[in-house]
C-alpha cells in the first residue's frame, strides 16, 4: 500500500484458585489473559490494536509473540495461528501451557519467593545439567523467575544467560492455574515454532495477517532495550522488519507493526498507513519515567 512494569520475609507461591471443572474452564476461556509479564506488552492498547485487525483473516501469525497479549484476546477470531519467537526459553514455555498445563502447575507450585533460592533457580542455565531439564520444568523456571525478578523485565547477556536481578514484592502471584488453563486451550489448535520473525512470517500468504511487535526503535541512545536474546535486535533488523513487510504487501497479506515513535519508524514505513496511539511505560527502571508516551501502529490496509 503506498501513501498513506524492603527485603520481604520468603512467602509460599501464591495460587489463585484450583483448575475448576472442565465446563468452568471452557467458560472461563475467553477470559483468559498472558501468563508472562513482558516487556513492551500489549494489554493495555488492546482496544486500538483489536479495531484495527481485518474483519476477515484466515491465517494469524505472530512472530515475536512476548506475552501474547493481542492473540489470547482475538484467538477466536482466526481460523489458524502461527506463533513464534527466536526466544527458545519463551517458545517452550508455550509449549508446556499448550500441552502440558497440569503437569506445569504442579511443578510452579514447588518454587517459592526467596532471594537466595531466586539466584540459585536463575543460574541452573549456567550448568551443564540444564541440557538434561525436561521442558515442562525449564518452562515452571522462566514463569516463577519472569514473575519475582525486579519490573518482570526479560533481559539476557551476551551468552543468552539470564541476568535480572530479585524483585522485592509483597505476596507476589507466581501463577494462576485457571488462567494457565485457559491459556491452553486457546493455545491448542495453534502452531507454536521457534524461529526468526523472516523465517516464519515469510510463510504467510494472500487472505492470512500478520501481527508484528518487535523490540522497538529506541526514542534516544540511552532508551534501548533489546535484549530478549543474546542476538539482540539492532537498526539493521529494523530495516529487515521493514523489507519483510513489502515483501508482505506485495504478496496480498495484510500485516500491523506496533513500534515507537522514534523518526526513524516513521522514516522506513513512509509507505504505509502509520497512527500514533497514545501508550504507557510499563517496565522503565525509573519509576519516574513510566507515563504516557506515543507508539505507532503501521498498516498496509485501512
Amino acid at each position: 500500500m503506498s501513501g498513506q512494569t524492603a527485603v520481604q520475609i520468603p512467602l509460599p507461591v501464591k495460587l489463585i484458585s484450583g483448575y475448576g471443572s472442565a465446563a468452568q474452564v471452557k467458560a472461563r476461556t475467553d477470559a483468559c489473559r498472558p501468563f508472562l509479564k513482558w516487556a513492551g506488552g500489549k494489554r493495555q492498547l488492546l482496544p486500538q490494536l483489536l479495531s484495527r485487525i481485518p474483519h476477515e483473516v484466515n491465517g494469524y501469525f505472530e512472530p515475536f509473540i512476548g506475552g501474547g497479549a493481542l492473540f489470547f484476546a482475538a484467538f477466536r477470531r482466526f481460523k489458524r495461528a502461527v506463533l513464534s519467537d527466536i526466544n527458545p526459553e519463551l517458545i517452550n514455555a508455550y509449549l508446556a501451557v499448550r500441552d502440558h498445563p497440569q503437569a506445569l502447575i504442579r511443578d510452579l507450585r514447588k518454587h517459592r519467593y526467596d532471594e537466595e533460592y531466586y539466584y540459585a533457580l536463575r543460574d541452573a542455565d549456567r550448568s551443564r545439567a540444564f541440557a538434561r531439564w525436561g521442558s515442562v520444568r525449564r518452562a515452571a523456571r522462566l514463569i516463577f523467575l519472569n514473575k519475582t525478578c525486579y519490573n518482570g523485565l526479560y533481559r539476557v547477556n551476551s551468552q543468552g544467560y539470564f541476568n535480572v536481578p530479585f524483585g522485592r514484592y509483597v505476596d507476589p502471584v507466581i501463577y494462576d492455574a485457571d488462567n494457565i488453563m485457559a491459556c491452553s486451550r486457546a493455545l491448542k489448535d495453534a502452531r507454536i515454532m521457534n524461529g526468526s520473525f523472516d523465517q516464519i512470517a515469510a510463510k504467510a500468504r494472500r487472505g492470512d495477517f500478520v501481527y508484528f511487535d518487535p523490540p522497538f526503535a529506541p526514542l534516544s541512545k540511552t532508551a534501548s532495550f533489546t535484549s530478549y536474546t543474546k542476538f539482540g535486535f539492532n537498526d539493521q533488523m529494523q530495516i529487515a522488519l521493514r523489507d519483510l513487510c513489502r515483501a508482505l504487501d506485495n504478496k496480498g497479506v495484510r500485516f500491523m507493526v506496533s513500534n515507537s515513535s522514534a523518526s526513524q519508524v516513521f522514516e522506513i514505513y513512509s509507505d504505509f498507513f502509520i497512527e500514533r496511539v497514545p501508550a504507557a511505560r510499563a517496565i522503565n527502571s525509573n519509576g519516574h519515567g513510566r507515563g504516557k508516551i506515543d507508539e505507532v501502529i503501521v498498516r498496509n490496509y485501512r
